[in-house]
């Protein structure tokens, strides 16, 4: 299967979920976003790495990374490649001195934190990008939206009584206005829809 690089966009407060967080990975090179809803401790964890912040104890993530290479241990990637009832599921590429490699399952939030602190790249299958992706467009959707005479924000928050285009044209305001969260939401109402036809 192609893998598909990705690089941290973006860690932002969630909006709508009390003490969550949305992790947005975007496509290397490419205009597809990957939000990801995760917990504070998570986001906590990866933007220490991201920081390069040195805590007083060491968080768990730096004391992995601390005992791998005391051990001559190195990850080599990490591989989001499952995506299985709304959770994606990741996988840590680790190899020691010899060159063997080993494969460890791990959630996708202690993954990227590891892939931070290890310089690590980060891979994701193309399918799974472009079925839980968004793309981000370049053209500016609220100008079309006002020319054809449309509110881009819909007054009801029910996206099941939305029709396909106003979805599409949610979806892009969101984008554009970075709401990611909410932009998944839209996201996977129109992938429901794609899988149920």
């Amino acid at each position: 299967m192609k893998k598909i690089a990705l690089e941290i966009v973006g860690l932002q407060y969630s909006q709508t979920q009390s003490g969550a967080y949305v992790l947005v990975l975007g496509e290397m090179g490419g205009s597809r976003r990957l939000p990801i809803i995760i917990g504070s401790s998570e986001a906590q964890a990866i933007a220490i790495g991201l920081e390069n912040m040195v805590p007083l104890r060491p968080v768990t993530h730096d004391l992995f990374k601390t005992f791998a290479q005391e051990f001559g241990v190195k990850m080599t990637q990490i591989l989001i490649h499952e995506l299985r009832e709304a959770v994606f599921h990741a996988t840590l590429f680790v190899a020691d001195e010899t060159g063997r490699e080993v494969s460890i399952d791990a959630r996708t939030s202690d993954a990227v934190a590891l892939a931070v602190r290890f310089g690590c790249p980060i891979f994701i299958y193309e399918k799974i990008l472009e079925d839980s992706g968004i793309r981000i467009n370049e053209e500016d959707a609220i100008a079309s939206d006002l020319e054809e005479g449309l509110d881009p924000e819909p007054v009801d928050d029910s996206l099941a009584e939305l029709s396909e285009d106003v979805l599409q044209k949610r979806l892009q305001y969101l984008l554009d206005n970075e709401e990611y969260e909410e932009a998944s939401r839209v996201r996977d109402e129109l992938n429901r829809r794609k899988g149920s036809a």
